[in-house]
């Protein structure tokens, strides 16, 4: 049998019906036996993003480690995964995409919580946390914890090559080539070297250069989304009708914004939950690697800064693409080449050429070259942690990073379609021990969760100093 055609069917069982249930409803456990607070909390949650805990333990500030947890989330999802997700499920995965993003708030708060309780100090003197540690101390069963840690940390690093490197080298090579004609072999080059400037300083640097690339990039892409949007904002009404009536559309339908698309209602959940936690990463356990990094006082005040990542993501950029396709017409059209729709980034070039004509080959390249890039560098550090825990050596460790810097150069200069079906294996088949984790962790969340809701939340919102110093964030 075919190698490739092999990979795209384990892939497709991988990312089946039982997984995407399995995500989605953990977070949905997790919202009720935390009592909707993730949802109650947000604003709390998103005002405590600038909080700076110079004193407490960590490497990093809880900015320093959102935004490296964002570089990493805020990928070619946002964009590709965006335009494929409507193409395949209609207008209406887009609110589906939503809905997964709602419960995986729970989700991405509960795994970062386990992370910050269970990180410990490495032999640098560097935080090491995330799932593998919080199934290795906080399961009963030892054997089993540190069975399903060892396969957690086996798949991140896997997929750290893949779905965190290629994949993403190669979407800058090609957006650049097809807009400004370079040559794959120059950007691979340029690529590898900026990758070596950051990754072999470690996560300081990352936090460093996250800190500055995402936020930029979150600026360039709103702006220009919201420019496109309210260009075509006589659109925009029937438009966000029509992704609401085919999100819950029982038959197939078709009309309106959404061209020649036709869509069911499970077609729209489906490619819009899957596309949405590609985006996000809420489940998967990649994330809280970086929010253990934190300095925190609490392990659910992270929880709660991390868990913004997900709102960030998914309701607001993958909602801006979502929007500018639904709003530009485009959806639907049809490639004369091949006969079926345009998807992928060609429909979001297409949206955005709406307004800005010629120019939006070089702004969706522009974004998704710095997301592509970042993504890159958050995943080198979740590859590295990962493996730190499979083994501790730190020669290994400083050649993972310049391994990871060299793998970007193939991934940029070769076409790898297997690639992406392995990583993407490799991404799902993370999430299995990780939301195994959570479930059997549900306790220590729910206590960190309702301890921090009675010290600390309620007493800050009436206006009260709150000093955590007695209490430790880890075990």
């Amino acid at each position: 049998m075919d190698f490739a055609k092999l990979m795209a069917e384990v892939n497709d069982f991988v990312w089946g019906p039982i997984m995407l249930a399995f995500l989605v409803g953990t977070g949905i456990f997790l919202t009720i036996r935390l009592k909707f607070l993730p949802w109650r909390n947000l604003p709390y949650a998103i005002k405590m993003i600038l909080s700076k805990k110079s004193d407490a333990q960590g490497d990093i500030s809880p900015f320093q480690s959102l935004m490296t947890a964002l570089s990493a989330t805020v990928g070619t999802g946002n964009i590709v995964g965006v335009s494929t997700a409507m193409v395949l499920g209609g207008p209406g995965a887009l609110v589906w995409m939503w809905i997964s993003a709602a419960f995986g708030l729970s989700t991405k708060y509960g795994e970062s919580v386990l992370a910050v309780k269970y990180r410990k100090t490495n032999s640098v003197g560097e935080m090491a946390g995330g799932p593998m540690y919080a199934m290795k101390y906080g399961f009963g069963n030892k054997v089993i914890g540190r069975g399903l840690a060892a396969l957690f940390a086996f798949f991140a690093v896997c997929a750290s090559f893949g779905i965190g490197n290629m994949t993403q080298a190669n979407s800058i090579s090609s957006s650049f080539n097809a807009a400004l004609g370079l040559d794959t072999t120059v950007i691979g080059v340029i690529l590898t070297l900026c990758c070596l400037a950051v990754l072999v300083r470690g996560i300081r640097s990352i936090g460093a250069v996250s800190s500055v690339v995402v936020p930029a990039m979150a600026a360039f892409y709103f702006v220009v989304s919201v420019i496109v949007i309210v260009a075509n904002a006589a659109a925009l009404p029937a438009g966000i009708a029509e992704i609401f009536r085919m999100a819950f559309a029982p038959e197939a339908v078709a009309g309106g914004v959404g061209g020649s698309i036709i869509a069911s209602m499970l077609s729209a959940m489906r490619w819009g939950v899957a596309r949405g936690v590609f985006s996000n990463e809420a489940g998967l356990g990649s994330a809280p690697i970086a929010a253990a990094a934190a300095k925190t006082d609490h392990a659910s005040r992270q929880g709660y800064v991390n868990m913004t990542g997900t709102f960030f993501d998914t309701m607001i950029i993958c909602a801006l693409t979502g929007l500018v396709i639904a709003s530009s017409g485009m959806l639907g059209t049809i490639d004369p080449a091949t006969g079926k729709a345009v998807s992928g980034a060609n429909l979001t070039i297409l949206a955005f050429s709406t307004v800005f004509g010629e120019a939006a080959k070089y702004i969706v390249s522009i974004a998704l070259a710095l997301f592509a890039f970042s993504t890159i560098l958050g995943w080198e550090y979740y590859g590295e942690k990962a493996l730190e825990y499979l083994v501790s050596k730190r020669s290994v460790l400083m050649g993972y990073r310049v391994l990871f810097s060299l793998i970007a150069f193939v991934g940029a200069t070769q076409t790898l379609d297997f690639v992406w079906n392995f990583s993407d294996t490799m991404n799902g088949l993370m999430a299995i021990p990780n939301l195994l984790c959570l479930l059997v962790l549900n306790k220590d969340i729910a206590h960190e969760c309702f301890e921090y809701q009675e010290l600390v939340v309620e007493k800050e919102k009436k206006g009260e100093e709150v000093n955590l110093s007695h209490l430790s964030p880890t075990i």
